[in-house]
């Protein structure tokens, strides 16, 4: 019985042994940074900005780095849109599992809201968003990711994959969203990983994750290793409740590439009581280095401890 206890002990501060060890803190300033480039939606300036430097900071990096450009025509705008997805691979030259069984995507979006339509001020429903929770915070984890990844070498090959225009669509509809994971998934520039996980709205300084019900009926192992590694930790943040059912890239990778995929959101933001979703106050003050942590911190336990269970 203690020897399977100090086990445990030991796989749960395995991330916390140095090089590995996720950094809340400066995922927060990936996510300012971020902010500071302005508006992201796609044919904005932020845009092509951020696109550059995600570019620029991957680099050195990631054992592969692949841009995957496209474009998609916007109907009801009569305009196409230029889009990038950014897929960072680490060990895949290292990888000596040819059937691929063991890789791993970790993915989120690097877009904004081009309109605030939930805004409570009319006048600025055509406005862009500032993006601090929706889609900053996903990518700055990742951002973190990268440079822990980049520093000790994962026993398998992770994908960390930045998805573009997945929060282009319109309200009433799911036609024009989550345009870069379906464009991925039906495109596979990778070999086919083994799961996913998408992480998205997970900034949010009142972070609250219970499972999403796609996410359950996909992949219930995946589920339960992630769950059970907050639990260790004692991250209530990690609710043990089946929620609704979110429309978000996970999706695209399960139905269009058979990933079997999980999402990591908080959608309500910041709770039942006030909405910061798809308004102006999406901003940096609504986020915190703390929640960054907790999910930096399970993805990296993930990463680093739970191999040898697969």
């Amino acid at each position: 019985m203690k020897k399977g206890f100090c086990l445990v002990l030991l796989l749960i501060t395995a991330c916390n042994s140095g090089t590995n060890e996720f950094d809340g803190e400066r995922a927060y300033q990936f996510l300012k940074q971020q902010c500071d480039l302005g508006f992201r939606n796609p044919g904005s300036k932020g845009h092509s900005d951020e696109r550059a430097m995600l570019i620029e900071f991957l680099k050195p990096l990631a054992d592969t780095l692949i841009v995957q450009d496209f474009e998609r025509y916007i109907p009801q705008e009569k305009k196409t849109l230029n889009l990038t997805n950014i897929i960072a691979g680490f060990n895949i030259r290292g990888n000596n599992d040819l059937t691929n069984e063991n890789d791993l995507l970790i993915g989120a979006h690097w877009d904004t809201r081009p309109r605030a339509e939930y805004d409570p001020d009319p006048d600025k429903r055509q406005t862009p968003i500032l993006g601090a929770n929706d889609g900053a915070s996903g990518v700055a984890v990742l951002m973190q990711l990268a440079e822990v990844l980049a520093r000790q070498i994962p026993q398998r090959a992770v994908y960390l994959v930045f998805f573009d225009g997945e929060d282009y669509g319109f309200p009433g509809s799911v036609d024009l969203y989550c345009l870069g994971s379906e464009y991925f998934a039906k495109n596979l520039p990778i070999p086919k990983p083994a799961e996913a996980i998408v992480i998205d709205m997970i900034g949010d300084a009142d972070l609250r994750i219970p499972v999403e019900r796609n996410s359950v009926n996909s992949n219930p192992v995946l589920v339960r290793k992630l769950w059970s590694l907050a639990a260790r930790r004692r991250y209530s943040a990690f609710v043990h409740q089946i929620d609704e059912e979110i429309y978000d890239d996970h999706l695209m990778l399960i139905r269009h590439a058979g990933i079997p995929s999980v999402d990591l959101i908080d959608f309500q933001y910041p709770n039942h009581f006030t909405n910061y979703w798809h308004t102006t106050a999406d901003t940096p003050d609504k986020c915190s280095a703390k929640s960054l942590q907790i999910v930096g911190t399970i993805l990296c336990d993930y990463i680093f401890t739970t191999f040898s269970d697969k």
